[in-house]
């Protein structure tokens, strides 16, 4: 009897400790590059060549909008992905209107849709056909999104199909311009549990072109960027109190911190930039990167605090990416091409107390000149000139999020080049010119790099410091938004179509 317990337990042992070490697979990506933002993938079986005229290794294809920017996330057996009203799904919807698809895993039908309409007056608040640009964010049964017009929606993830949850009961309204007849509920339609306008108070920020965010779930807490930005002069900051970083109660949309950065008056374009979480020296951090070139980490709130007062974020360190800036008044030096401060439009990345970030002049109205920073992260109050551990210089712009692996770091600049770069010296092993802009993020699956731009091809690389083109395909619009990899599926998303990959395709 002795004898069969300890085999059992050493049985028991043994797979504990095979699950421990081999990676995770066929998993959901509910967040857009998880906590961490590192746009690294767990998935196998990614083919490195897919073809949608033929048909090899396509599950399957839907049409969008005619503009889609949001990267797409999968979760219990959905697909949610941002994108215009230009192809209506509903004849009720007419004209341009930010939507939010919900689309069935196994085949991309669609099952319910957040449609809302755009802001009116000054076309810099909520830019034509741009649709809903931001990533979805899901957990449990909640979906969480920041929609085209500066607000934040909680879910239901089963949409209307099993009624109107509340306690939000207003989505007809939601769903027209103020002033005219709500929309019938449908099946078709979202189910809001509620929402948050961020255009109001308590945050009262001002939008600029297009809302972008990926909402950072830690417990109770959602932290998202506001989205903060100019005017339509590109001179001024209308709200230059408002917050950069909040902290929202996910299960009520109660503000409950922000941060008191000041940043405000030195944003130089717009507050694009999502946050990420790390772990170091046994402490949770929100590392944030602002519109105005800095890179921050934030002390994270223990739990969802019980007194109702807005608390204030505590900032344990940062990051000034570029010390050659103007101090002052960097909505002078608009257009500049030469001299102008700097701005932040991707996601920083955690990675073992690490933070990896790029930052620059501003893709339409600042210098040329991009750097990737790699931050030692355990420092603690203005690191500027003691973490920096390596700096790379980039081509003219960059909005990427960077994918760090096997001792790599892969990241592609505005100007559609990709870069490998090793992760101790900050030295490139390769670069690759796309031919295309870019504005999306690498990403990193099956030991591939995978990338899309603006000039609609794809590329997919060994994920190695010797170069190795894998495939370059040609797909039916740009693609700004990133890939992403789950449940042994590539997904891509061109500005028409989103695509499902996969080697198992009929």
């Amino acid at each position: 009897m002795k004898s069969s317990i300890t085999i059992r337990n050493t049985f028991a042992v043994f797979i504990f400790s095979l699950c421990m070490s081999v990676p995770l697979i066929a998993k959901d990506q509910p967040q857009w590059g998880q906590r961490s933002r590192n746009m690294v993938s767990s998935e196998i079986n990614i083919p490195a060549i897919f073809n949608p005229e033929t048909g090899l290794n396509i599950k399957w294809s839907v049409p969008l909008g005619s503009q889609s920017y949001s990267t797409p996330v999968v979760a219990n057996g959905k697909v949610f992905v941002g994108t215009n009203n230009e192809k209506p799904r509903d004849p009720r919807h007419k004209g341009d209107h930010g939507v939010l698809l919900c689309l069935d895993e196994t085949e991309g039908a669609l099952l319910w849709q957040l449609v809302t309409p755009k802001l009116q007056g000054d076309i810099y608040l909520d830019w034509p056909k741009g649709g809903i640009c931001s990533s979805a964010t899901v957990e449990g049964e909640r979906v969480y999104v920041v929609g085209n017009r500066a607000e934040i929606f909680c879910l239901d993830i089963n949409g209307q199909h099993d009624g109107n949850d509340g306690p939000f009961k207003d989505e007809g309204a939601m769903m027209v311009l103020p002033g005219n007849d709500p929309v019938e509920v449908s099946s078709l339609d979202a189910d809001i549990i509620w929402t948050l306008d961020m255009k109001t108070e308590p945050v009262n920020m001002y939008p600029h072109d297009s809302a972008h965010s990926s909402i950072l779930i830690d417990g109770d807490l959602l932290y998202l960027n506001t989205g903060n930005g100019v005017d339509n002069t590109h001179r001024k900051i209308r709200r230059p109190n408002a917050p950069s970083l909040i902290v929202v109660d996910k299960n009520t949309g109660r503000l409950i911190a922000k941060d008191d950065e000041r940043i405000g008056n030195r944003i130089v374009h717009c507050t694009w930039a999502s946050p990420c979480l790390g772990h170091i020296n046994n402490q949770k951090q929100i590392i944030f990167g602002g519109g105005n070139g800095v890179c921050y980490g934030f002390k994270a709130l223990d739990s969802l605090p019980v007194e109702k007062t807005l608390q204030i974020l505590e900032r344990l360190w940062y990051f000034n990416c570029d010390t050659n800036a103007p101090k002052d008044d960097p909505h002078n030096y608009m257009r500049n091409r030469e001299v102008s401060a700097s701005n932040i439009t991707g996601m920083p990345v955690f990675h073992e107390n690490r933070v990896y970030v790029a930052a620059g002049g501003d893709i339409w109205w600042g210098k040329r000149e991009a750097w990737l920073k790699c931050i030692d992260a355990t420092q603690t109050g203005d690191v500027t000139g003691t973490g920096l551990i390596w700096s790379y210089d980039l081509n003219k712009h960059c909005s990427s999020t960077p994918s760090v692996y096997n001792d790599l770091v892969f990241i592609a600049d505005c100007d559609g080049v990709v870069h490998c770069i090793d992760i101790q010296s900050g030295k490139a092993y390769w670069t690759h010119d796309t031919g295309g802009e870019i504005w999306a993020s690498t990403l990193v699956a099956d030991g591939k790099v995978i990338i899309g731009n603006r000039r609609k091809k794809v590329f997919i690389f060994d994920a190695k410091k010797q170069k190795k083109v894998l495939a370059e395909i040609k797909l039916d619009g740009p693609i700004d938004a990133s890939p992403i990899a789950a449940n042994n599926t590539l997904y891509i998303a061109t500005h028409r179509t989103l695509y499902a990959i996969g080697t198992s395709a009929k």
